[in-house]
């Protein structure tokens, strides 16, 4: 937006509507009045309103727009209903694009950070956001980082943080790790070598120390979405089950170290028919060193990435170890297979495996001819055997079995029986996994049992011999937060050869990244830096070196919202976080439901574990807002690629309805291929710069759209003609304002005074009031808020009353749209309510209309008349109106009479207020 001096007052122009003059006039008088700037000195109740923090890519896109602009409507709105109100902004500025953009663009990563930051701040201020910006910070600037230094350090020494090995993504050429999302099809995103797996030490939170009270915790949040809640239990995944131990055997007969496997399932035990482990498995490992042949598939394995979709998804791989592993109940000898799908992060790093009742050991054994052994029914295979054992005890047969309650079930030795099993059997077989709970076969003392008694009868077992234990597993892994990443917050640890993992001490915080780099993005520059690397050791005073692994950066997104409360405290933060938090309203995208959110919630246990914080849970209420969607364009390029186009330079043909059936490039004229509707994407090319909207409309316009165009937590579909709509409706008001402004008087409302048509005009604007404020506050449904406030404004258009009461109804109406229409389009309403007589002023101090209860009662109702159940007419009656008289206003509406012409009257149904129905017969 140009900076060139404009008017202060838009009364200079009443009749035009400038929006940059508007805007920049409305900007400068937050600016010069710190208007948005707050503390904890007040007596009004606080409300504290976070978007989730930007990261600082260079210019905001329109999935930006949406998101800050919810939150700006929220926080204007609970202004003006008296509370005092944070709202924040800062820079979530660390993490791999910056180190992405500096190989790019031959700079180093914080000059580009600082410059995009400085970039995106001018236009966040474009839009009029009422954000308080003496509390801004970069995540990325050590003021900020040594808090979590510091927080990491005494979370080593209560037991919190440790190091361990880990399997990681690692691009041999680059030598470094990678992350998941930089693994495409099995080959680095940079290099195209090869991925491999590699285990290295890494860093980890104890996140699983507070499993079961983040799963808990969900309970006490009714003001989240239940997808985010129903999520974070998934990964949670809280699960009970049987830890169970296989002795192993060599091939020689020799003892192993004993396997430890972890199911839910115990009541399959008896169709185990192999284990498979990890190829990091210690039992893999030692085994490899005497067979080269598994030793070479274990290398290979190494190949492709660790995440637990590719493991889902790609072929099932495995090789036999040699090893047996000597079944705890039939002390039958199984396999002992390494196969790709299990990983050693994961639980014990075994599985016992069950081809019958799981589809990854059913295919895993079809593919090595392997058993399949089905040892669960379902109840109609269990019922059709229990009626074989019903006939052989009703004849006295020797075979006869009493069924049920865990029977040794020897009905199943019957010929009529093994029909019934091997056909189940032969159904698996060819189908796949029968993966139901229901009714044992096959398991010997646990035939006939359901799922529960198997469950007890084997804990019962396994716990009198040692080799097996209840037990409550968490799917939920410890948070690895350590990269091999240079632009990060350093990890504040020194490494001794003698002392092993040292923290660094208190007084010699922050570890600080240097800054002023050269980065190729080869090599981390403070892993190939020694005098930064090389220190001495705290404890011991020899040589050492400092880690050059660097925080994951959702470490410093997870306790961001703290610091935003204690600005300039000498601690991570102070008393005044528990005079804001929790985070009344957070808001943001879905996609950040399980790992952010998750981290949030668990580093706000930690902060109040420290005594920093008070509350429980970091935020009250959530709201996780929808995509922004656009059409996508291209053409084919030759190598048979698609060569996206920006729909701005596209031309558009829409039919009467508004579909695109037609599209040629502007700089053409030749046909491009509609793509379908899509997420805005540097990818598809199809992003709308929202400084290019808000040049072109001004920024209440944009703020309009995004917010009328659909419910917030639904996808958004930018459409510009929509954007041209707004921009009308906005002309058009301002119209109305400054046309009823020049007027010489503006008498004040006589509710005495007031004829029908006026009380109605009234009226329509508190069911308004009502219906807004309900959606601003409660709902957070400002599309509807918007189109009452479209449709209040055509209601004045209708009403021509020029009368002294009459205007002054007017008057009424618009000052109160003015602050109605103010959360959503600040710039405009700040400069009208100047227009309508108003010193200027912070609007968001202006209370919020208040609905008048009186002027709701209705002296008239307009009832539905229909004749045979089709509405025909309506009719305005008072509001008292007897059933008679409405009855005989009703048919002698002309409209009426015309369709009971012929027809004799036969009932008359009056639903008070409502309806009058009709029905009538030849």
């Amino acid at each position: 937006m140009s900076s060139e001096a404009a008017p202060d007052s838009p009364t200079s122009d009443p009749r035009g509507f400038d929006p940059q003059t508007v805007e920049v006039a409305a900007q400068r008088f937050w600016n010069d009045t710190r208007a948005f700037e707050v503390d904890e000195a007040s007596d009004k109740p606080k409300y504290y309103c976070l978007s989730m923090l930007p990261y600082p890519s260079g210019a905001l896109h329109m999935g930006h727009v949406r998101n800050y602009t919810i939150g700006d409507v929220i926080s204007r709105y609970k202004r003006m209903t008296g509370h005092n109100v944070l709202q924040p902004m800062g820079w979530d500025a660390f993490g791999l694009p910056a180190e992405n953009a500096a190989i790019k663009n031959n700079t180093a990563p914080a000059k580009w950070t600082y410059a995009n930051i400085a970039h995106m701040k001018a236009q966040l201020q474009q839009m009029g956001y009422a954000i308080d910006w003496s509390r801004e910070f970069a995540t990325c600037t050590p003021d900020y980082y040594v808090h979590e230094q510091r927080m990491f350090v005494r979370l080593m020494k209560q037991g919190l943080a440790y190091r361990k090995n880990s399997v990681v993504n690692w691009d041999p050429v680059d030598q470094t790790v990678l992350a998941n999302e930089q693994v495409v099809d099995g080959r680095g995103w940079r290099t195209g070598a090869l991925v491999e797996k590699r285990e290295i030490p890494q860093w980890f939170l104890k996140i699983t120390d507070y499993a079961q009270e983040l799963l808990d915790g969900l309970d006490n949040l009714p003001g989240w979405p239940d997808a985010v809640k129903t999520m974070q239990r998934n990964w949670i995944g809280r699960s009970e089950g049987l830890e169970i131990r296989f002795d192993v055997m060599d091939a020689d007969g020799n003892a192993q170290a004993p396997l430890t496997v972890f199911t839910t399932r115990p009541d399959t035990l008896m169709g185990v028919t192999f284990v498979s482990i990890a190829a990091e498995h210690p039992l893999a490992v030692e085994a490899a060193s005497k067979d080269v042949e598994l030793a070479a598939f274990i290398a290979d394995l190494r190949k492709g990435g660790v995440t637990e979709a590719e493991l889902e998804t790609q072929e099932k791989r495995g090789m036999d170890t040699g090893l047996r592993a000597i079944h705890p109940v039939s002390g039958e000898a199984v396999p002992v297979f390494v196969a790709n799908f299990v990983l050693m992060n994961y639980g014990t790093g075994a599985v016992m495996a069950v081809p019958a009742h799981d589809q990854r050991d059913w295919e895993f054994a079809n593919k090595y001819l392997l058993p399949i052994r089905m040892v669960i029914v379902p109840t109609d295979v269990r019922d059709a055997i229990d009626e074989i054992g019903k006939h052989l005890q009703a004849h006295d047969d020797p075979m006869r079995s009493a069924l049920g309650g865990g029977g040794s079930m020897d009905v199943y030795g019957t010929g009529a029986a093994v029909e019934v099993v091997e056909a189940f059997q032969q159904r698996i077989a060819e189908e796949g996994a029968y993966l139901d709970r229901g009714w044992l076969v096959n398991s010997g003392e646990f035939d006939g049992m359901d799922f529960q008694q198997a469950l007890d009868a084997m804990a019962t077992r396994f716990e009198a011999d040692g080799s097996g234990t209840r037990r409550v597993n968490y799917r939920l892994r410890d948070w690895g937060v350590s990269r091999q990443r240079y632009w990060g917050c350093p990890i504040p640890v020194i490494l001794c050869a003698a002392c092993g993992d040292v923290p660094v001490p208190e007084d010699q915080l922050p570890v600080v990244l240097p800054e002023d780099v050269a980065f190729s993005g080869v090599a981390s520059p403070i892993k190939s830096d020694p005098l930064w690397r090389q220190t001495r050791c705290p404890q011991c005073g020899g040589a050492a070196e400092r880690e050059t692994d660097t925080f994951d950066t959702f470490m410093e997104s997870s306790w961001y919202y703290a610091r935003y409360t204690s600005p300039g405290a000498a601690a991570q933060v102070d008393e005044r976080a528990k005079y804001w938090t929790p985070v009344d309203q957070y808001i943001g995208g879905i996609e950040h439901a399980i790992l952010h959110l998750l981290y949030f919630r668990f580093y706000h246990k930690l902060l109040r574990d420290q005594g920093l914080v008070a509350s429980d849970e970091p935020a009250t209420n959530l709201l996780t807002q929808g995509m922004v969607i656009a059409e996508t364009f291209y053409r084919d390029a030759a190598n048979g690629a698609k060569d996206w186009i920006n729909p701005a330079d596209v031309e558009i043909v829409r039919d009467e309805r508004g579909r695109i059936v037609g599209a040629t490039l502007k700089s053409d004229g030749q046909p491009v291929v509609i793509g379908g509707t899509e997420k805005m994407s540097k990818s598809k090319n199809n992003g709308v710069d929202p400084q290019l909207m808000v040049g072109k409309y001004g920024a209440d316009t944009v703020r309009l759209f995004s917010m009328f165009a659909a419910p917030p937590e639904q996808s958004l579909e930018w459409n510009e003609s929509g954007v041209d709509g707004m921009a009308r409706f906005l002309r058009r008001f301002w119209r109305e304002v400054t046309q009823h402004a020049a007027q010489p008087d503006h008498p004040r409302v006589d509710v005495a005074l007031l004829n029908g048509a006026q009380k109605t005009m009234r009226r329509q604007l508190h069911e308004t009031i009502q219906k807004v404020g309900d959606d601003y506050g409660r709902r957070h449904s400002f599309n509807t808020a918007i189109a009452a406030l479209m449709e209040l404004l055509n209601h004045l258009g209708k009403f021509g009353d020029m009368s002294d009461q009459g205007r002054a109804v007017r008057h009424e109406v618009l000052e109160s749209m003015v602050l109605l229409l103010n959360p959503v389009t600040p710039h405009v309403c700040h400069a009208l309510w100047q227009v309508l007589g108003h010193a200027e002023a912070l609007l968001e101090d202006v209370p919020f209309p208040r609905v008048d209860e009186s002027a709701l009662v209705r002296d008239v109702v307009t009832l539905a008349v229909q004749v045979n159940g089709k509405l025909r007419s309506t009719i305005e009656v008072p509001a008292n109106v007897a059933r008679e008289e409405a009855e005989r206003l009703a048919l002698a509406e002309p409209l009426v009479a015309k369709f009971l012409e012929g027809q004799t009257v036969r009932k008359v149904i009056v639903v008070p207020g409502k309806i009058v129905n009709i029905v009538a017969g030849g």
